[in-house]
This record gives C-alpha cells, sequence and structure tokens, in this order.
C-alpha cells in the first residue's frame, strides 16, 4: 500500500473514530446534528451533506438539516419538501436500500428542480437510508466529492455509519420535541395564571331586557359548535367577555385562551406574535419563540379587532382557518395547530370588504356564526342592574361599605347616553366609589361633570322601571343605614324582574335563583304590588 493511501486510511479512519465518540458524547446537545453533518461532509469530502426526515402527516421527505457550500444554499435545501415516492432520497427511503449516482443527469429518479431551488449543480450522490428502531425515518445524502469520485468504499462507509446518524437524529428529535412539551406546558401555564386573573370579569355579562337575553341565547348556541365566530359591537360593549365566556363554558375551557388586540400591533410585530418566530429569523430573535396559535394549540385564540389586520396577515389568518397549520416567522415546515378562533371588531366588515380592505374570502370564514353585541343605550333597562352589579365589584376592591347609590345618582346613570359603553360605566363607578366616604352612598356629587349635565329621566320614565310605583323616597334613602339602601334597591330590583316575566312569581324565581317561598316572602315584605304578580297567595 503506498504511504499517501495509507496516510489517507488513517486520517479518515481517526475521523470515524471522532465521530462516533462525539455521537455518544453530544446525545442531548442542541447541535447535535449539525455537527454530524459537518462532519459527515469532511469524511467523505463532500461539496454538501443533508438529513431528509419523513413528514408521516403529510408522506413528504423534507430538509430541516443540510450542510452546504453556502448559508443561502443551506437555507433554501431546508425548504425543500416533495413526496415521499419521489427522487432518488424518495426511492432509497421507499426501498431502505443505499445508491451511489455516478451521474445523476443520466438518473430518471432525479429531481431536477432541486437545483434550481438550492441554486447549486449535482453531479453525483451517496444515499443511504436512515433506520432506527425498527422503522425508516429518513434518508442521508452527499452531494459532489470534491477531489475524484464517490467510490462503492464510500457508499459502505456511509452505510456503517447510517444506523449510528438515524439514532443521533431520531434522539435530537425526541430531545426537540420534548423541549417543545416542556416549552408548551410552561407557555399553557403562563396563559392558564393569566386567564385566571380574569375570571371575575365573566360575570361582567348582565342583562335581562331582551337585546341581552338574544345574545344569551345565541351564545348558548355556540358553546359546544367548533365554529368560528365573530363579535360585532361598538367598543366597550364587552365582546372580550362574550369570547372568554364561550370559551369558560365551552369544551375547551380547561385548554388555554388567549386574546390578542390586532390594532395594537404593527404588521412585523403582529406576525411574529401569532406565528412565533424561529432563533435568528430577524435581527433581535435571539431564541425561538411560539406564537399565540401553537400557545394556545386546544384552547380558543380571540383576535379582537380583526378588521385592523393588513391584507398579507389576513391572508396568513386565512390558511389557519383552511389549513389548521402555521409557519413561524423564519421557517419553513408547517406546524398544525387545533383553536378555536373567535374574532371580534367595532367595523361593518362587509363595508370593508366591499372597499377592498377586507378578503371576501376571509370574512365568509370569521363570520360562521356572528353575534352582535347592543350598545348600552339600546339597553337602558339592564343599567341599574349592571350599575349594582358593577358597585358591588368597587366595594370589594376598595374594600368600602359604600351604601349604594341615591335615586337621582342612578337616574343620572340611566338618561346618559353611555358612547363608551360598559367600559365606560366601570371607569365612572371606580371613579365615584373612589370619591365616597365611609359608608355613603354614591350621589350626583360624586359623579363626573358628563353625568352631572345629564337631564334625569323622571320616576315615572319606563326608562327606569325599577323605580314606578317604589312609594319611596330615595333622596331621604341616602341617608339612611346601609341596610335599609340595599333593601331599596333589592324591592325596585325584584319589582322589575317581576314586571319582565309578567308578573310570574316562578319564572321571577328562576331567574333571581332565589326559591317561589322566598320571593313571596320579600314581596310581602317590600309591599310589593301583589295585583300585577300571578302564583301569588292571597293575604287575607
Amino acid at each position: 500500500m503506498a504511504l499517501n493511501e495509507y496516510q489517507g486510511r488513517s486520517a479518515r479512519l481517526r475521523l470515524v473514530s471522532q465521530l462516533t465518540s462525539e455521537l455518544g458524547e453530544r446525545i442531548d446537545s442542541p447541535d447535535l446534528v449539525p455537527f454530524i453533518l459537518s462532519a459527515t461532509k469532511q469524511l467523505f469530502d463532500a461539496e454538501g451533506c443533508a438529513v431528509f426526515l419523513i413528514d408521516e402527516e403529510r408522506d413528504e421527505l423534507y430538509t430541516p438539516y443540510a450542510e452546504e457550500v453556502t448559508p443561502d444554499a443551506d437555507l433554501r435545501l431546508r425548504g425543500l419538501r416533495f413526496p415521499a415516492s419521489r427522487g432518488i432520497a424518495g426511492w432509497v427511503f421507499q426501498n431502505q436500500s443505499a445508491q451511489r449516482i455516478a451521474d445523476v443527469a443520466q438518473d430518471p429518479r432525479w429531481l431536477k428542480h432541486a437545483d434550481a431551488v438550492t441554486g447549486v449543480t449535482t453531479h453525483e450522490l451517496l444515499c443511504a437510508p436512515l433506520v432506527c428502531r425498527g422503522r425508516t425515518i429518513g434518508v442521508i445524502e452527499l452531494r459532489d466529492r470534491r477531489h475524484g469520485k464517490f467510490s462503492d468504499e464510500d457508499l459502505d462507509l456511509l452505510v456503517a455509519l447510517a444506523g449510528n446518524i438515524a439514532v443521533a437524529v431520531d434522539n435530537a428529535r425526541l430531545f426537540a420535541e420534548q423541549g417543545r412539551r416542556e416549552q408548551k406546558l410552561r407557555d399553557t401555564l403562563t396563559l392558564l395564571q393569566r386567564d385566571i386573573a380574569h375570571q371575575s370579569l365573566f360575570t361582567d355579562l348582565v342583562g335581562q331586557g331582551p337585546e341581552m337575553q338574544r345574545v344569551f341565547r345565541l351564545m348558548e348556541s355556540a358553546l359546544d359548535s367548533p365554529v368560528a365566530v365573530l363579535l360585532q359591537g361598538e367598543t366597550g360593549t364587552g365582546k372580550e367577555l362574550v369570547a372568554r365566556a364561550l370559551h369558560t363554558k365551552g369544551p375547551r375551557h380547561d385548554k388555554p385562551f388567549v386574546a390578542v388586540n390586532c390594532g395594537a400591533l404593527s404588521e412585523s410585530l403582529m406576525e411574529s406574535e401569532l406565528f412565533g418566530h424561529t432563533k435568528g429569523a430577524f435581527t433581535g430573535a435571539l431564541k425561538e419563540r411560539k406564537g399565540v396559535f401553537e400557545a394556545a394549540d386546544g384552547g380558543t385564540v380571540f383576535l379582537d379587532e380583526i378588521g385592523e389586520t393588513c391584507p398579507a396577515m389576513q391572508v396568513r389568518l386565512l390558511r389557519v382557518l383552511q389549513e389548521g397549520e402555521i409557519v413561524p416567522l423564519g421557517d419553513t415546515t408547517p406546524r398544525r395547530v387545533d383553536v378555536r378562533l373567535i374574532s371580534a371588531t367595532h367595523r361593518d366588515l362587509t363595508d370593508e370588504v366591499k372597499a377592498g380592505r377586507f378578503r371576501e374570502d376571509l370574512y365568509y370564514r370569521l363570520s360562521t356564526f356572528p353575534i352582535e353585541l347592543p350598545p348600552l343605550r339600546a339597553r337602558r333597562e339592564d343599567i341599574p342592574l349592571l350599575v349594582h352589579h358593577l358597585l358591588e365589584r368597587a366595594r370589594e376592591r376598595l374594600k368600602k361599605p359604600i351604601a349604594g347609590l341615591s335615586g337621582e345618582a342612578l337616574d343620572r346613570f340611566v338618561a346618559y347616553p353611555w358612547p363608551g359603553n360598559v367600559r365606560e360605566m366601570v371607569n365612572e363607578i371606580e371613579r365615584a366609589a373612589t370619591l365616597v366616604r365611609g359608608a355613603e352612598a354614591i350621589d350626583v356629587v360624586h359623579l363626573s361633570a358628563k353625568l352631572k349635565e345629564v337631564e334625569p329621566t323622571s320616576p315615572a320614565s319606563p326608562a327606569d322601571p325599577q323605580r314606578q310605583g317604589s312609594g319611596t323616597d330615595d333622596t331621604t334613602q341616602t341617608i339612611g343605614s346601609l341596610r335599609s339602601a340595599r333593601d331599596n334597591f333589592e324591592a325596585r330590583y325584584i319589582r322589575c324582574a317581576l314586571e319582565q316575566h309578567g308578573g310570574n312569581v316562578s319564572q321571577t324565581a328562576r331567574v333571581l335563583k332565589v326559591s317561589r317561598d322566598v320571593l313571596h316572602k320579600k314581596i310581602r315584605d317590600y309591599k310589593l304590588n301583589r295585583g300585577n304578580t300571578k302564583d301569588v297567595p292571597d293575604a287575607s
């Protein structure tokens, strides 16, 4: 044996020994597979080396790892996907038989468009199946020897190494998958913890009037269905509360709920927020980050102000709805996601479609089940009930024994048009509750200037049916005891509920969640008008 040939074989044996040793030492290293490709490429003096893995769900081979002549060629090759039955790599995968192709141009199995994608020119190939734990997970491919030609001896060596390489690649995949699962659990825990903080807001869905009853009926119909829901209504009408309630009461309640305000994000930031990004996808992307669609897998994604999205983002959202998959920024491999999408807007999306600002096909996908939320001015009958509920929340948060609202203050709440809807009312109640001292009631003096200037409705006005025939002087009530203030409100509240249910005590008791006997007693105690009620026993 010539000295040069001996030295060459010795150097190759050292490289093989180093490679197998490193495979054992780097078993849990994130750079294991890139190291394998680099070392294998050096061992065979090849211009390029790539691993093709099987996507069993789509029956395609794809390239997660590549070591090519330039970083650009690497990136292009990693975007290559093709049916597992096509190409030389596909043949090797299907037949589990290694191949040495001296001239790919003469081989009918060669996929010519591969070179067009990567921008390189391939002349010869070595390709061996990667078999691990009794199944073929992919193939390893070497392209063009830099000095001389690949030999049968090279092919035998690649086959001998392929088993160890397959185990290393599969272990790297399993470690990465385990890491993704752990990260997903951490993301889910964070989202659930954040969601728990909002649970108390669900009770803000307050309303007994016909407008809110219609909303509740639609919500009940949509609970168990996976269809996309589009919530439409003015700002502050409680669209996110409805979305959260649909999630919490539905079959996905034990999975994450993630809300994103599309109007608050720039186009580039929104893409990363929704779909995630890979490490190095852009300047400052120091590590991989999951988007909300992947973090909420199995749960619900709520996209508020969906009408603010740009055309490019609308295309990507359409793909999520049609295909159930996302592609993170900087990646080329689709990832399957299972989420229920609830979107919301204060815009008229039909007008946006006509104006060419919103895709028609996306609109029809989003609006499978539309729910229109009424503005507060369209359901004034709910205002006293809502005020009481928000005041209870303010009492708990501020730890103040506030005695309620004076009748005059409540009149102004009912009469005010509330352009900011429930959100504006929350702010008004919080402000007034902060100004109140001790156990006194909220009066007109505690209200903001805009409410003070409102012309209150008359006590007999239908806008506030709870005050009709009350037989009490609310101005006097405000300087009484806390108990008398609460009793006064309860009496008016029960009267309103009875009127809304035609005086039917049984129906009213069910709505108020009390027994008929308790309701009968309160009707007698508060001396309510029994002539307008049914099922009320004669007191004589």
